[in-house]
């Protein structure tokens, strides 16, 4: 018999593909059996039948209907709870295209995604999903410095800051990804992502979708400026966002200030890295808003520099400008990224000055 994964209200019995049998809404959370065909075949199944889940609430249904409407599906819905014990609904979306390749979406439970002031901002955030789902490692970002890292474990929404402070706190995990490194031996920090509450008056709810891409690109900040060191293992690393990141005037988030050469770059780099090195030579999505706020540029200033790039042979792009993927050219700089790679990380490393560390002071 084969082990048992969470997935809806539909029960797949080994070798069993073409019968269902409906379980009650008041179960929260069940299983299927993975039978000889595999988790694919069900999840694709289940996505020719209109997959439903367990988790019957108001949130779910509005979830369930966004997520249609991106090209995404939900997959599986459970009651869970954030960082600091407040429920929330937890679920696990993916991409009819690939339906072994998921994404973790986690709300209050009091979120009202029917309110119109959500729900555009929503829908346009799945849509995004649905393209980095497209990607061979769609959690995979790639620093200005170099640096190729994993986004992982967020636990979203924002809480207040257990310590007193004026805060609202979020924590999540980034992992630098070098293809090579094991698991367990992976380089990487725990992040404590904060924003004021006189900043949060900006974000229209502290919610994954409001959030995630500003907190991912301080991040990449944070890590191009040395200010994260990376480790085996460590304590909770701060990630301040702060008004610094934010113009007023212009109703943005700005983080860098890059030109041409600059994003040309970048972009080598995340084709290097996303789809050479981690992804197998599949094409990865560079016309990735998310990419472009931390650029402070456009995606289609994005699309124009990937032409360019195109044009050299240091990338191949699909005829919608929207995905590249390694080319061998590209791939023949792989000690220049490594070297690049190692000084990045290098700076992220503390360092001293000797003579205090012998002793010798001013003081």
């Amino acid at each position: 018999m084969g082990h048992p994964i969470s997935l809806g209200t539909r029960f797949f019995a080994p070798g069993w593909f073409g019968l269902s049998f409906a379980l009650p809404w008041s179960v929260t959370k069940f299983q299927i059996w993975r039978g000889p065909l595999g988790l694919r075949t069900e999840i694709a199944r289940g996505f020719e039948a209109g997959m439903a889940i367990a988790l019957d609430t108001k949130l779910s249904q509005g979830v369930q209907k966004a997520a249609q409407e991106a090209g995404l599906a939900v997959v599986d819905g459970v009651v869970s709870s954030g960082f600091n014990g407040a429920p929330t609904e937890k679920y696990t979306l993916a991409l009819a295209s690939a339906p072994h390749k998921t994404f973790q979406f986690e709300l209050g439970t009091g979120f009202d995604l029917g309110n119109p002031v959500y729900s555009t901002p929503v829908h346009e955030f799945l849509l995004e999903v649905a393209q980095r789902l497209r990607n061979p490692r769609p959690d995979v970002y790639v620093t200005l410095g170099g640096l190729p890292m994993s986004m992982s474990g967020w636990q979203w929404p924002f809480h207040l800051s257990t310590s007193g402070a004026d805060t609202y706190i979020v924590h999540g995990d980034t992992k630098l990804e070098d293809g090579k490194t094991p698991a367990d031996q992976q380089l990487k920090a725990k992040v404590s992502a904060s924003m004021t509450v006189t900043f949060a008056e900006v974000v229209p709810a502290p919610e994954q979708p409001f959030a995630e891409s500003f907190i991912y690109n301080a991040v990449r900040k944070i890590l191009d400026q040395g200010q994260i060191e990376l480790t085996k293992s460590g304590n909770r690393q701060p990630v301040p966002v702060t008004t610094r990141y934010y113009s007023a005037k212009q109703g943005r988030f700005i983080f860098n200030d890059t030109d041409e050469q600059q994003r040309a770059d970048f972009l080598a780099a995340k084709v290097y890295w996303a789809s050479g090195v981690l992804g197998g030579g599949e094409p990865v999505w560079i016309a990735d808003p998310r990419d472009a706020q931390y650029l402070n540029t456009t995606v289609a200033s994005l699309k124009k520099t990937a032409e360019a790039l195109a044009g050299e042979g240091i990338l191949k792009l699909d005829p919608k400008f929207e995905f590249a993927a390694s080319t061998e050219p590209l791939m023949s700089h792989h000690s220049e990224y490594e070297e690049r790679m190692a000084e990045a990380l290098a700076f992220t490393r503390p360092t001293f000055n000797e003579e205090m560390r012998g002793g010798h002071t001013n003081m």
